[in-house]
């Protein structure tokens, strides 16, 4: 059980929350229903990762045998066979699918798509520069758009543009932590993709995504139709939030040379989810001040 659980990489599934961006900045997150569907759509979507992670898994076995780290990984250390793995991922797409059949049409093929694009990542793009790093991002994307479409709301443009720049900038740092560990780890190569990134190049890219992240949301903030939609502009005071969580992001990954999981460094950092927590309050307060106001009266 403790193998199988690990297999599914369940801390991975908090990626998933981006589908809950757009029922929040939709003003409708204390509505009942809609958070429901919201989250069913999110199950989906971690059941549906649990199965690509597998996937991956049994088709990145042998490789995952000479990583330092991936190779406690259930099928790479033989804890559960590959045969096993295709079961356990047939069983998750097989739940994915009737949990997912009463949802809309929309939704089902943001799903849809983000299964056959983490495929072909496993089986091929992983392999090719640039395109690795932004099918990775692609699917951070598709999260965001699946919880516009299944509860049928409008996401700004803005919005989307700096989910793109967020998943970049997480996907580039991955890819750093994985060069520095070829080069900190006698006599491993990792894949050979990593070789054609240039950590001199890696960081300008992190740079450029930083920037575009910073501007993208602060743009966000203070557009015509977030101003109209919310009745405030007090929204730009929350883009201290975003700055503060990339200035210490870059800290973690360039000064102390934390791991290569975005997903542990944000985690585990205790300033970085206090960040966040903050950011997520401060969003809600100024977002749903008028309901909160009413409620409190």
């Amino acid at each position: 059980m403790r193998a199988t659980l690990s297999l599914l990489r369940l801390p991975q599934w908090l990626k998933n929350m981006f589908l809950f961006a757009p029922v929040i900045f939709s003003k409708h997150l204390f509505e009942e229903g809609y958070v429901w569907t919201v989250a069913e759509a999110f199950l989906v979507f971690s059941l549906l990762s649990s199965a690509v992670y597998v996937i991956n898994d049994i088709a990145d076995r042998e490789s995952d045998r000479m990583h330092p780290v991936k190779r406690n990984r259930p099928i790479a250390s033989g804890a559960i066979s590959p045969a096993q793995g295709a079961g356990l991922a047939a069983v998750l797409l097989v739940l994915t699918v009737v949990l997912a059949s009463p949802l809309n049409t929309k939704f089902l093929a943001a799903a849809g798509l983000y299964f056959l694009l983490n495929l072909a990542y496993s089986f091929s793009l992983k392999h090719v520069i640039l395109v690795d790093v932004f099918i990775i991002a692609s699917g951070f994307m598709l999260r965001v758009l699946a919880g516009a479409f299944v509860i049928d709301v409008q996401v700004s443009h803005w919005l989307v543009l700096c989910t793109l720049f967020v998943s970049l900038f997480l996907a580039i740092s991955k890819r750093r932590g994985e060069m520095l560990l070829i080069e900190n780890t006698e006599g491993y190569e990792g894949r050979a993709v990593l070789r054609e990134y240039d950590l001199g190049f890696v960081d300008q890219m992190m740079t450029i995504t930083a920037a575009g992240m910073a501007i993208s949301y602060a743009l966000y903030t203070v557009a015509e139709r977030t101003v109209t939609v919310f009745g405030t502009e007090n929204l730009i005071f929350t883009t201290v939030f975003v700055l503060f969580g990339i200035f210490r992001y870059l800290y973690l990954v360039r000064v102390r040379r934390t791991d290569d999981n975005p997903t542990h460094v944000l985690t585990t950092d205790l300033p970085m989810v206090l960040n966040i927590g903050g950011w997520f309050l401060a969003c809600v307060v100024i977002i749903y001040f008028q309901e909160l106001k009413t409620w409190f009266q």
